[in-house]
């Protein structure tokens, strides 16, 4: 019997962080392999389907995805260069970007039979590959979960109105989605939070997620259990790949808890609040390790273990 695996869906490329001495590092990104690498980190066997070039920068990330136990899925290094995003961290370390992103899907994809789909960031909304990620997704929808992060980029997306083409039907498809609340406050201006997560579960998601950055997480589900979780304290270096963190640790605490794959979808939607917050809970501390040190550097499981 063949182990179950993650195929997470997306972009790999280079951050390069202006950091905020002045200095100016550059290291592997993108929030599809942060969360692949969190998960690979995490024990699980993680596939990533993504698009990069066969240069220098692409060395750098296929070392990055080995060094951590990601597969990469065959025809992923196609691209003509390797894609980069510029963050520039502010006082408090929070990152803004500049990009220069080609993103498609590789020609064939791979047959992999998942447990789990993750996708989400700049690959569900850029074309020429966002309509073929959002077709990927359905179609492995009827055996595996989908799991899916906007990760709102509003240089890339345009409008909240344009950038609702591509988060609505990627919320239809999902059954877990996470959020951060800097997402909703550009996405959807003078919403309260507990306002947008209750749409966003009533349009098929069994679980929407918003992170609050120190303040935690909130959770509501399709039956209406509702979960607060506070965030342990922690020393922050800065929250470049804090989200991608948590996200990981949701699939792989969802994992743990036997509530993925297609066969599981009506167990997921009937989760009970002190099995999510026991989930929440541990991606806080994933998310707060991560945030402790520079960079999207998540923890292994013997560190949090």
């Amino acid at each position: 019997m063949t182990a179950p695996r993650a195929l997470v869906v997306g972009e790999a490329l280079i951050d390069v962080v202006h950091q905020r001495d002045g200095s100016v590092e550059s290291h592997p990104g993108g929030s599809p392999l942060n969360v692949a690498i969190g998960l690979a980190r995490l024990g699980r066997e993680a596939h990533l389907l993504t698009w990069f070039g066969q240069d220098e920068g692409g060395a750098a990330l296929r070392a990055h995805l080995e060094g951590s136990g990601v597969q990469l899925a065959a025809g992923s290094d196609g691209a003509e260069r390797t894609s980069t995003a510029v963050a520039t961290l502010d006082e408090q370390g929070a990152a803004s970007y500049e990009f220069d992103i080609d993103w498609r899907l590789p020609p064939s994809s791979p047959e992999l039979d998942p447990l789990v789909v993750h996708t989400g960031s700049i690959a569900a909304v850029l074309e020429p590959g966002a309509a073929a990620v959002l077709e990927l997704v359905l179609a492995h929808r009827e055996t595996a979960s989908i799991t899916y992060d906007p990760n709102m980029r509003p240089a890339l997306m345009g409008s909240p109105e344009e950038a609702a083409a591509r988060v609505e039907p990627m919320l239809e498809a999902a059954d877990v989605v996470k959020v951060s609340d800097e997402d909703l406050a550009w996405y959807a201006p003078g919403r309260s939070l507990e306002e947008v997560l209750t749409e966003w579960v009533g349009r098929g998601p069994a679980l929407v997620v918003v992170t609050r950055g120190g303040e935690g997480a909130l959770a509501v589900t399709s039956r209406g259990v509702r979960v607060e979780v506070s965030a342990p304290p922690t020393s922050v270096a800065d929250t470049v790949g804090a989200g991608d963190s948590f996200m990981g640790g949701l699939v792989d605490g969802l994992w743990s808890a036997e509530l993925l794959g297609a066969g599981r979808r009506e167990a997921l939607h009937a989760i009970d609040a002190d099995s999510l917050r026991s989930v929440l809970e541990r991606c806080a501390r994933i998310a707060a390790i991560t945030v402790s040190r520079p960079g999207a550097d998540p923890p292994s499981a013997r560190e949090l273990d």
